[in-house]
């Protein structure tokens, strides 16, 4: 038998989406919380294994440390910003049963192996890039000097074993929906622009994009794009589909489920006898008859990152597309019926107080159902950090504030940090507060019966809005004082 294992996304600060499965971890604006895909596929290698998303089902710190008694093995996926969180939970979670043995996963042991070993000497190791097979083989007996892919102590001195081969089969993986049945609660997960309830899962791994911010494929699931086979990809939503009769929507949380138009399409045509409704990532360089064919087989909604309405700030960050086609894209949606959630950043690289409002227009011109807007951050073992690090742009401020929401950390010349975070609360304001888009989220609220929802929504929202209001006004007498 394997070592009884314990796959946790961790407590952190209250209603923190930060590990597991979140590209952008921080406080939501709207309490929200995505699946941990990541952790459910080795939790299916394992027998006796329990997936535990601590975040999501509000399982506190307390309760997370007596749970864990219960294990031989933790597996902890970890974030950049919940680093300081996680360490300490480990720590208690060790001196509460000294026998456990503890792993680390995720983007920052990935970057920074050395510091989290250093730091964190509870660790008997860390897993760099994709660690599926690697928490599996130590669960089931091989000595760590023979397992790819880890960092460890030895002897006081660290040891990086060789890095391991991206997977390449899909195929071979267990089924994240599966996991969630024995583990989860599945109407614990809710992102305001997707039905409730709904469920996440991959069919591809990796992204050939160089977006230059972006976490996920610079530090763990790398830039090669591996798919899954169609049928393999069918046949789980076949089954996922009578399992949970209460999902209202399934969710392709690929990073670039849609840009290969020969398999997509191929895809769809397994999918369209199956009567669902599902939403994906989508890059605006997809063709309309490729979204035809999304739209026929039961696509709702695609969440794209247009990310700015500069042109040259989408060079500055290797986008890959220009604004033309974006707009181009958006209104093929419209025409076919396909809904848009943007994502917009503010304070990337080349960002001035004029780049900001040409983005603001932009969003308005895309007329998106619904809009998320963050502020850049530049997370290590990214190109990003890289750029900002070398010029000297990352201030002393951390990326989030005691609650974990997301601050300004990046300032350019001309550029302050308390301008950025104004216009991140303005951008909402302009976009949401005109009477049409105001109406058009009460109406699809209304349809989909999920004004409670939306109600408790709206008020979260609003006491973030005057949280960060107050926090503007407040750096900037500091400011002027200064």
């Amino acid at each position: 038998m394997p070592l009884k294992t314990l796959f946790l996304n961790p407590p952190s600060f209250e209603r923190f989406d930060g590990g597991a499965s979140s590209r952008w971890p921080a406080t939501r604006e709207i309490e929200s919380y995505w699946y941990p895909v990541w952790l459910a596929y080795p939790a299916g290698f394992l027998e006796g294994s329990r997936l535990l998303d601590a975040a999501s089902h509000h399982i506190s710190v307390k309760e997370t440390i007596q749970i864990s008694k219960n294990y031989e093995f933790l597996v902890l996926f970890t974030s950049t910003v919940g680093w300081k969180c996680d360490q300490r939970l480990a720590m208690a979670i060790a001196e509460a049963k000294p026998s456990i043995r503890i792993a680390f996963v995720g983007p920052p042991v990935t970057t920074s192996p050395e510091k989290a070993l250093n730091e964190c000497p509870v660790l008997d190791f860390i897993c760099r890039r994709e660690f599926d097979y690697s928490v599996v083989e130590f669960a089931e007996g091989k000595p760590l000097n023979e397992i790819l892919g880890i960092s460890y102590k030895l002897d006081g001195k660290i040891v990086h074993n060789p890095d391991r081969p991206q997977v390449e089969n899909l195929d071979e993986m267990p089924w994240a929906t599966k996991i969630y049945m024995r583990d989860l609660d599945v109407t614990r997960y809710n992102v305001p622009f997707l039905l409730h309830p709904f469920i996440a899962l991959y069919s591809t791994r990796g992204c050939p994009a160089q977006c230059t911010f972006c976490l996920w494929p610079q530090t763990l699931s790398g830039h090669a794009w591996r798919k899954r086979s169609t049928d393999d990809v069918a046949a789980e939503l076949a089954w996922a589909k009578q399992a949970f009769p209460e999902v209202k929507e399934f969710f392709f949380d690929d990073d670039t489920f849609n840009i290969q138009k020969t398999r997509t399409i191929e895809l769809c045509e397994k999918l369209r006898p199956l009567g669902l409704t599902w939403s994906c990532n989508s890059r605006v360089t997809t063709d309309y008859d490729t979204l035809k064919s999304m739209k026929e087989a039961g696509c709702r909604l695609l969440i794209v990152g247009f990310e700015s309405g500069d042109p040259q700030i989408l060079k500055n960050i290797k986008k890959g597309t220009t604004i033309q086609r974006a707009l181009d894209f958006a209104n093929d949606c419209q025409e076919l019926g396909l809904v848009i959630h943007g994502d917009f950043i503010l304070g990337l690289p080349g960002e001035t107080k004029k780049s900001i409002r040409n983005t603001i227009e932009f969003a308005k011109r895309l007329d998106c159902e619904t809009i998320q807007v963050s502020i850049a951050h530049a997370f290590p073992g990214t190109e990003l950090f890289e750029y900002v690090e070398q010029n000297g742009f990352i201030t002393n401020e951390a990326m989030s504030d005691k609650a974990g929401h997301q601050m300004a950390h990046i300032e350019y010349p001309g550029l302050p940090v308390e301008y950025v975070l104004e216009m991140v609360q303005k951008f909402y304001d302009e976009y949401f507060f005109r009477p049409k888009v105001a109406l058009r989220v009460i109406w699809k609220a209304i349809v989909n019966r999920d004004v409670p929802r939306l109600y408790a929504e709206a008020k979260s929202f609003m006491k973030l809005r005057a949280q960060r209001n107050k926090t503007v006004r407040v750096a900037k007498a500091i400011g002027e004082h200064i």
